[in-house]
């Protein structure tokens, strides 16, 4: 009797990250900046402000945001194909995309990094070295450690976004930062979640 060679174990797709994690992520990192702030700024409340009363940083966030929101979408638009956003859809294809969660998590980050890398870091460390390190925390979300074009075209955008964000807290406010940040999110989620759910529907039509 001729033993059989065992079939070869496939490969389990990795399981979706829901939007409760995103939104401990949140709570953790909001934590660590309070405590960082707490400890290191003597003026806390103009760091959690920024230059600008929260009236104004309001108006120009909504202004901003706008703009931020149609520029990523006309961006992710004329880029579909391309390399660089095919692995930012790829990056957050794990994501709980389904229903308002592209909002929750949108605001879930913009909350957290901003705190954090704006109003806790960015003190301490100038604009440009804390948008390194925001880029760094970025790195297992993108896989920046296959150098090639595509992810250096990825780097290149969550570095700029970065610097972007940290010169508006720092000429506006933490407010306004927050905003563009999350127009940014929620439009790139959205975008990845249409995307997703084309790539999906494809072979149904095709079987009809």
């Amino acid at each position: 009797m001729t033993e059989q060679s065992p079939l070869p174990v496939q490969p389990q797709a990795r399981p979706p990250i829901r939007l409760t994690a995103q939104v401990l992520t949140c709570v953790a990192f909001s934590l660590i900046a309070l405590a960082i702030i707490f400890v290191a700024q003597d003026d806390r409340a103009a760091v959690l402000r920024g230059p600008m009363a929260w009236t104004t940083q309001l108006v120009y966030g909504l202004v901003l945001s706008a703009l931020a929101a149609a520029g990523s979408y006309i961006s992710f638009r004329l880029t579909t194909r391309s390399d660089a956003t095919q692995g930012t859809i790829n990056a957050y294809s794990r994501l709980d995309l389904s229903g308002l969660n592209p909002l929750w998590i949108s605001l879930a980050a913009a909350i957290g990094e901003e705190l954090l890398f704006r109003a806790a870091l960015q003190p301490l460390l100038g604009v440009w070295i804390t948008s390194i390190v925001f880029l760094l925390t970025h790195t297992p979300v993108y896989r920046f450690r296959k150098l090639n074009r595509a992810t250096l075209v990825q780097a290149l955008g969550v570095f700029g976004a970065s610097v972007a964000l940290g010169f508006l807290y720092q000429y506006v406010g933490l407010l306004a930062a927050m905003m563009v940040h999350t127009a940014l999110d929620v439009v790139g989620l959205y975008v990845v979640r249409t995307v997703l759910w084309s790539k999906a529907a494809a072979p149904a039509a095709q079987r009809k």
